[in-house]
């Protein structure tokens, strides 16, 4: 990930308006419970990674974007976070972490999975868990990203908003768009975005090699994995 387009102060604001608590984040939470020490790769704003905080428990929020985690350090209850600015070669192998999750789809802006799960792996002790979501290729949701079925009007809190995408190519699994976002003054800020679409097949293999098993694939955060699922939810065990 790169600080765009989450180096704009403005859409940073946005963020937990377009991102709120649901069915993610509860889904994380409930893999935290007994754990005494989680790491949240890619927080962003740190609204989940805040509410992983309970007694006993060590916290730690990792992200690469600056302007996001200066929000997070601000928001309330960010003191009892360790916050960390960086990518996951920031990430300490430490190898006594219960759970790393990785939320808001954030492995796909990394073209190296299979070196960023060899990472987290090293925070992980013998049986931790690493969890995280990624949106199944089969589902081509870049399909739809054009300006014509993603164009929508809203007020926000920093003013009437247009957005829509433009999608730029989509090969071989990566996919590029814009993300056309025109503010009250007529200003157009256009954020350029790549994301890796994986198969499940090639995510899997990639957590065996970076040491991890019993490696579970669902189709949602209650759904069994088909052929029409639209998110992949992993779940792996380091062995």
């Amino acid at each position: 990930m790169t600080d765009d387009p989450y180096g704009d102060e403005q859409l940073v604001e946005l963020y937990d308006l377009d991102n709120p608590d649901g069915d993610d984040h509860a889904y994380y939470r409930a893999l935290a419970a007994g754990a005494r020490k989680v790491l949240d790769f890619g927080c962003g704003t740190g609204l989940l990674t805040r509410s992983l905080v309970a007694p006993g428990r060590a916290v730690i929020g990792v992200d690469p974007s600056p302007t996001m985690l200066d929000y997070a350090r601000r928001q309330p209850g960010a003191d009892a976070v360790t916050w960390i600015d960086g990518d996951f070669r920031a990430v300490e192998p430490t190898g006594d972490a219960d759970l790393v999750i990785s939320a808001g789809n954030t492995i796909m802006h990394l073209g190296n999975q299979a070196e960023v799960f060899t990472a987290l792996a090293g925070v992980l002790r013998p049986g931790g868990i690493i969890s995280f979501e990624s949106r199944n290729p089969a589902a081509r949701a870049w399909d739809q990203w054009t300006r014509d079925t993603t164009y929508g009007e809203r007020d926000t809190p920093v003013g009437h908003l247009v957005e829509w995408i433009d999608l730029i190519d989509a090969t071989d699994g990566q996919v590029i768009f814009d993300a056309h976002n025109v503010f009250p003054d007529g200003h157009d800020a256009i954020y350029r975005t790549t994301l890796h679409f994986r198969s499940p097949d090639a995510i899997t293999a990639d957590l065996h090699a970076a040491g991890f098993t019993d490696i579970v694939v669902r189709g949602g955060w209650h759904e069994p994995l088909t052929d029409d699922s639209r998110l992949l939810v992993f779940h792996a065990t380091r062995s």
